[in-house]
């Protein structure tokens, strides 16, 4: 098992994309705390190797006690996954201030002040890991997604920053930005559509590898950046899309 006896703290590790992460990690050994503002599924609650902590990320004063908590219930800390984001779309006419800031208060401030509170912790343990979950549209973006784009680029910026400030502290700092992921915010989304299954199948199409991702796809890349088989892999964002952002547009022939 990649991560046996580990102890990690996910974010948003409930639902989503962090569900798989949260899946993977179990299944290769780790015992995690996950700090969400919703309670966990009941299949989660009983789980023995599973603590849920009730948090309100955007509060960032209660950042630090959150991962205090955190630590004392695992005995300590080597994984911190900054999983828990928002995603909305608004034209740049109409975006406000409060919007704006909501956005960048759970997207970029929170997982900046959840690594600067993890970090003794993760010093004391020999040094650790901190993953990220960006986005493609750090990279590339989607109309109305200017204030989205804008917290995932800062995020996949922060990594890198971070990794250069913890290197020597044994800490390794790294990014996942995923595609296309089956989960229920993308089958909402797509739902808006006059006809969801041609959609579904014109965005597969876009992709390489002929599908959408699953949750377990972005888990999968988390055990590595978190395990020991990364231990010189820091600073980087990971495109896990399917090569979607690889392949060029053309028009079909």
């Amino acid at each position: 098992m990649q991560l046996q006896g580990m102890l990690a703290l996910i974010t948003g590790g409930g639902h989503g994309i962090g569900r798989g992460i949260l899946d993977r990690f179990l299944e290769e050994g780790a015992t995690v705390v996950v700090a969400q503002r919703r309670p966990l599924p009941a299949d989660l609650e009983r789980h023995p190797a599973v603590q849920s902590l009730q948090a309100d990320l955007t509060d960032a004063a209660a950042i630090p006690r959150i991962v205090d908590e955190a630590a004392e219930r695992l005995g300590g800390l080597d994984v911190l996954v900054n999983n828990a984001g928002m995603m909305f779309e608004r034209s740049p006419h109409e975006l406000t201030v409060a919007e704006w800031d909501r956005m960048m208060a759970l997207n970029l401030r929170a997982p900046m002040f959840l690594a600067q509170a993890a970090i003794p912790h993760l010093a004391r343990r020999g040094g650790g890991s901190i993953v990220s979950i960006g986005s493609v549209e750090g990279i590339g973006t989607n109309p109305g997604h200017a204030a989205y784009s804008a917290s995932k680029a800062g995020l996949h910026g922060l990594t890198r920053a971070l990794a250069v400030d913890l290197g020597a502290e044994g800490i390794r700092v790294n990014a996942i930005a995923p595609g296309w992921i089956r989960t229920d915010l993308a089958q909402d989304y797509l739902a808006g559509f006059a006809d969801p299954a041609a959609a579904v199948g014109e965005i597969e199409a876009l992709h390489p590898l002929g599908r959408l991702g699953a949750p377990e796809d972005i888990g999968d890349a988390a055990v590595f950046l978190a395990g020991p088989q990364s231990r010189f892999v820091t600073g980087q964002t990971m495109v896990v899309d399917g090569g979607r952002t690889t392949r060029l547009p053309m028009p079909q022939r």
